[in-house]
């Protein structure tokens, strides 16, 4: 029989605000410390982080503001409007992940650091189409929805300066005394998701992923955090790849604090787990994608790294090392250890997303590896006050990195140039090998996107589809029309997106036929959708 539909996560009313709802069978001495560490808390933090302006990447006021603020849980919806035809290929639950914070922020906030929250659109014959979106109720939110209130520190609007410090600490003594429970992890699954050995996970990459399902009725639930049966001991990166010719899933693991502040790890088909490789890095740096190849991984080691006597200074953790030499490192899929891995430089180069890689021989039979990546400028962007308040005009252009693994030289160039492009994906099944097409957002005006586009890397056309005056969406998402039986990347296949009419107050699912970038339908979604990260299919 049909289960009964789940209660909507919503944050319970709490009595007072400064105080957490602990619950009832604390001991006398965690009531103590609780007491305490409450009143030190609203007495002393929350007054010392309000004398201090924050900035415009972690104002709350700004983070949130428009179609960026939160929406409540929705049940599945079904008989959705749709207008024109969805394409028959089309079969199946389109799902896209963000940022949905449960509470309102205490203090300083990032949209990175929200709670994780995934809309799902499945489609059917018929033109039917229904619509969710449920929270991915990790071991963070589950605690902070009992108590009432936000506990956890948010890693990049919180961790700054003293006050940073001050939230660590608080964190530290809560979990040492037992009144939260941080063995469970404390992230907040709202990045990537990744459908693997089938298993669709939910990532951030501070934690292990989350197992989510889409039941048959089209609705959303948490099956819970996901280790790869006792295998997984490290958080696992928001961006694993799966390589379709193996059907392996190939990922890595950073660490901020102590070293090895990398490895890297993969699973065969059945989800058995190799040794991790340590990999050595000089300091502990913000790899949040990578790339694959037929036979190596390519990982970015680049300038935006974390440094955390910075809060002793006051400062952010996070920050742009202008004297480091931005690289790549290239070692094969099959390693054991790192011995084998070649560094390259590249500098002043900064690839927040990697869209693929592949190798090819030059004329001389030398291994040339080609890696496909939107370059941020300035790096730290996303992070950094200075783009807030315009002293710089963001930049992510499409380029193209040529690395010849014998001689060590590179070739580098912008295949999109005046154009924002971030966000994106090429043809799945061909991840790892040469790619014509790649699909990304029209990243303008910086943070929103006013269309997608596809581009054309052997001639360097540039295909736009624009929502509109007013419409923004995201992320595209490619379908082709034979998933996997298509050797070449031949540029069919539909791409999908959700698009808000800010002027209408109108959420809906966009779906675009690649071949001439021609809307086909659109399905009309019943409550609000944030803009968010990213999707598949």
């Amino acid at each position: 029989p049909p289960r009964p539909p789940r209660e909507p996560l919503m944050p319970p009313p709490p009595l007072n605000q400064s105080k957490p709802n602990y619950p009832p069978d604390l001991n006398p001495l965690q009531r103590l410390v609780a007491s305490a560490l409450d009143t030190l808390e609203a007495s002393l933090l929350v007054p010392f982080e309000k004398q201090h302006e924050l900035p415009k990447t972690a104002d709350p006021a700004v983070q949130l503001s428009g179609n960026f603020a939160p929406v409540q849980e929705c049940p599945v919806q079904h008989n959705l409007e749709v207008v024109g035809q969805i394409p028959s290929c089309l079969r199946g639950a389109y799902l896209r992940n963000g940022a949905n914070p449960l509470f309102p922020p205490c203090g300083g906030y990032h949209l990175f650091d929200g709670d994780g929250m995934i809309h799902a659109v499945t489609l059917g014959w018929g033109n039917r189409a229904s619509y969710s979106c449920r929270y991915t109720r990790t071991s963070r939110i589950e605690q902070e929805a009992a108590l009432g209130r936000p506990v956890f520190p948010k890693p990049i609007g919180e961790l700054h300066g003293h006050s940073g410090l001050a939230r660590l600490a608080l964190y530290a003594a809560r979990t040492g005394f037992g009144l939260m429970d941080g063995s469970a992890g404390s992230g907040v699954a709202n990045a990537g998701l990744v459908y693997f050995n089938g298993r669709l996970l939910a990532m951030s990459e501070d934690d292990h992923p989350y197992h989510v399902r889409i039941d048959g009725s089209g609705d959303l639930e948490t099956v819970g955090r996901f280790d790869f049966g006792s295998q997984l001991r490290c958080p696992m990166i928001a961006h694993p790849k799966v390589d379709s010719a193996t059907g392996e899933l190939h990922a890595l693991s950073y660490d901020v604090v102590k070293r090895p502040y990398l490895k890297y790890f993969k699973f065969d088909k059945t989800g058995k787990k190799t040794s991790d490789v340590d990999i050595t890095l000089q300091q502990p740096t913000m790899i949040h994608d990578f790339a694959i190849t037929e036979n190596d991984i390519v990982i970015p080691d680049h300038q935006v790294v974390f440094r955390l006597s910075e809060m002793l200074r006051g400062g952010s953790p996070v920050l742009y090392d202008r004297r480091k030499m931005s690289r790549f490192g290239i070692m094969r899929k099959d390693a054991v250890d790192e011995s084998g891995i070649r560094w390259y430089d590249v500098p002043e180069c900064f690839c927040f997303h990697l869209w693929n890689a592949w190798e090819e021989r030059d004329g001389d039979g030398d291994k040339v590896v080609t890696i496909l990546g939107s370059c941020m400028d300035p790096p730290d962007c996303l992070f950094n006050e200075h783009i807030a308040e315009g002293k710089q005009r963001l930049r992510s252009q499409l380029s193209e990195i040529r690395i010849n693994t014998r001689t060590g030289r590179y070739k580098r160039r912008v295949l999109v140039a005046g154009t924002n492009l971030e966000a994106g994906q090429v043809a799945r099944h061909l991840l790892g090998r040469r790619t014509r097409y790649v699909y990304l957002a029209i990243a303008e005006p910086w943070p929103k996107c006013c269309g997608m586009a596809k581009v054309d890397q052997l001639n360097g056309k540039v295909s736009k589809f624009l929502y509109g005056p007013g419409r923004f969406g995201g992320e595209p998402c490619y379908v082709p029309e034979e998933e996997g039986c298509c050797e070449e990347d031949d540029g069919g296949g539909y791409l999908l997106s959700f698009v808000r009419d800010e002027e209408r107050e109108r959420s809906e699912l966009v779906i675009v036929r690649a071949s001439d970038m021609e809307q086909v339908a659109t399905v009309r979604l019943p409550s609000r959708v944030p803009y968010g990260f990213h999707g598949t299919f």
